[in-house]
């Protein structure tokens, strides 16, 4: 599978969003990093089909995208940074009516609808309205929606944006289990440098400063702790097996 992009441009009048994008993506996990204002969205939305770019095309499995229409459709998931959902819908009720958008058969739709708000743990307030949830839970029935097709594409746009530590792990973790068997070249990027060490209360709060945490644990008077970063100096560090939780927390905190 192979996404290609091949000088592509975006302008709105006289502002260029995008100028001569060339990337090529195979199957993995990759990640757009950019300060504000940079095109980041706009990328995904042309990706997506959402939006149109100026020049350049894009090329899925060596056939333009926009004259593949609803073949290339049909294998997107996307996840814009916001969304809105009618306020009397219930988790299972959008899940529902966003399968029905994808043109999922009825009688496939209850199972898969049961079985990702499981996978996103949201199976346990399905009949609960999307417009009482945290900005946690509504990120994770964003992801719901976006893969109910099973998509070979997922785009997610700031999935992580807003959200507090523990949903930022949680977020994680989803992403990592929808990556398995799949080759991870964000875990690469933190590979030689996650460790875990066994410091005092005064040993971790130095470390905590210099170091990004990933996660911690209290074990009697002592706190058992993965970092990210350099090797830390005068204690004994162990290398541990990245993850793509140690990359995402290590970049979106």
């Amino acid at each position: 599978m192979e996404l290609k992009i091949e000088n592509l441009c975006k302008s709105y009048r006289k502002k260029q969003a995008l100028k001569n994008i060339n990337i090529t993506l195979t199957e993995g996990t990759y990640g757009l990093l950019g300060e504000n204002g940079a095109g980041k969205s706009t990328l995904m939305r042309i990706l997506t089909t959402c939006d149109f770019q100026s020049s350049g095309k894009i090329l899925f499995n060596g056939e333009e995208i926009v004259k593949l229409g609803e073949k290339y459709r049909d294998v997107i998931g996307y996840m814009p940074q916001e969304y809105n959902v009618y306020p009397s819908f219930t988790a299972y009720d959008f899940l529902d009516y966003m399968g029905a958008l994808k043109g999922i058969p009825k009688e496939k739709l209850e199972k898969k609808i049961q079985k990702i708000l499981e996978f996103v743990n949201l199976a346990h307030v399905k009949n609960k309205k999307v417009n009482t949830f945290s900005g946690g839970m509504k990120r994770r029935i964003g992801i719901a929606q976006a893969i109910l097709n099973d998509p070979k594409i997922l785009i997610l746009d700031e999935p992580t944006a807003g959200l507090d530590p523990k949903e930022r792990i949680r977020f994680s973790n989803i992403i990592s289990a929808m990556s398995k068997d799949k080759i991870d070249v964000l875990v690469e990027k933190v590979r030689g440098k996650v460790w875990e060490v066994l410091v005092n209360q005064n040993e971790f709060k130095n470390l905590s400063l210099e170091r990004q945490v990933i996660r911690r644990k209290q074990e009697g008077d002592k706190i058992r702790v993965r970092f990210v970063g350099d090797i830390y100096e005068g204690i004994e560090n162990k290398s541990l097996e990245p993850s793509l939780e140690d990359y995402y927390m290590s970049v979106c905190i």
